[in-house]
């Protein structure tokens, strides 16, 4: 497959079977998306992910990035018997105790190792969001702590175990979503804190990875700093950029989540309009993609070079053997 055609529509893409229609093919051949993200629904066994892998790939005629939520517990995409079942990341940190960084480090370590056996490049993981005591249970038990340093450590810890694993991270949710106390799939969290407080906690782990390839934002209206959501106000991505001094690839959360508002083409433009690289969107509808791609259009050309160096990591990870995986599993204790 030539890998040098250029001009990628600048989305990641869902879709909505196990298999690709011919609609399915005809669109992302004609469009070209920078990537795609597999959900429960395109899942059946480890032949037919894999098969479906290298099916998406050949319809671009490159070797697109394939995106994952593989966090372990509640948002885990694969389950038994295909992989490795994990209880909530805030759950098997408490009962760990002392040994939550090797345990943390296996557990994403074992993940990777999974992953990329099947074809699939990026987890949408560690989550670096921090555990307050009003954060909506839609985030809470899947932040690795209740404290910016503890969140930094082993959030860190997981992004290596990926890296060892073959697997590329996205660090999520920047700035920080841990204050929310609405699900930002139905609607815009709003949250209060002052910009400085914000820096010294919730925005810490962020500054703390900044280094990481990938990097996914929040749909949260910080209102002391903007009244728009974070995806899509370019104060939070000039913030995440030269404050927080994040230097990767920037994907924005779902944009079918109801956080955003307004209609679907104004959102994408948005989202691009305020400095994100890649706008994400997971239902798999056509009709809505079609809109996306007319409405974002081609990667810019710094969009392309950060993605250049995210496929140049990638291709330098050698990944581990399975066997090694399972030497490390034996160290966990539940």
């Amino acid at each position: 497959m030539n890998d040098a055609k250029s001009g990628r529509c600048a989305a990641i893409f869902g879709f909505l079977s196990t298999v690709l229609s011919a609609k399915e093919r005809t669109f992302f051949a004609k469009v070209d998306p920078f990537g795609f993200i597999l959900f429960s629904r395109n899942i059946q066994t480890a032949d037919q992910i894999r098969s479906l892998c290298a099916d998406l790939r050949e319809t671009v005629g490159w070797y697109a990035p394939i995106f994952i939520d593989q966090e372990g517990g509640r948002v885990q995409r694969l389950r038994e018997p295909l992989v490795k079942e994990w209880p909530a990341l805030l759950e098997h940190v408490d009962i760990t105790g002392e040994n939550a960084e090797q345990q943390i480090f296996t557990r994403y370590l074992i993940i990777a190792q999974e992953l990329r056996n099947l074809g699939i490049t990026a987890n949408c993981a560690p989550v670096a969001d921090i555990a307050h005591p009003h954060t909506h249970k839609v985030l809470k038990n899947r932040c690795f702590g209740r404290d910016a340093m503890t969140v930094s450590r082993l959030a860190r810890v997981a992004a290596n175990g990926l890296l060892t694993g073959g697997v590329l991270p996205v660090l999520k949710h920047i700035p920080g979503h841990g204050l929310a106390q609405v699900d930002s799939h139905k609607e815009a969290p709003i949250v209060a804190e002052s910009k400085e407080l914000l820096a010294a906690i919730d925005f810490a782990p962020f500054n703390a990875l900044n280094d990481l390839p990938i990097g996914m934002t929040a749909h949260v209206i910080y209102q002391n700093i903007d009244a728009k959501p974070g995806t899509v106000s370019e104060k939070i991505i000039r913030l995440i950029r030269s404050e927080l001094g994040f230097g990767g690839l920037l994907m924005s959360d779902d944009i079918s989540m109801e956080a955003l508002g307004d209609k679907l083409a104004i959102r994408a433009k948005a989202v691009v309009d305020a400095g994100c690289d890649l706008v994400l969107h997971c239902n798999g509808e056509l009709e809505e993609m079609s809109i996306i791609a007319d409405s974002v259009g081609e990667m810019s050309a710094t969009a392309q070079l950060r993605a250049d160096k995210v496929k140049a990591l990638h291709n330098s990870l050698s990944g581990i053997t399975v066997e090694l995986a399972q030497a490390y599993a034996q160290l966990e204790t539940r």
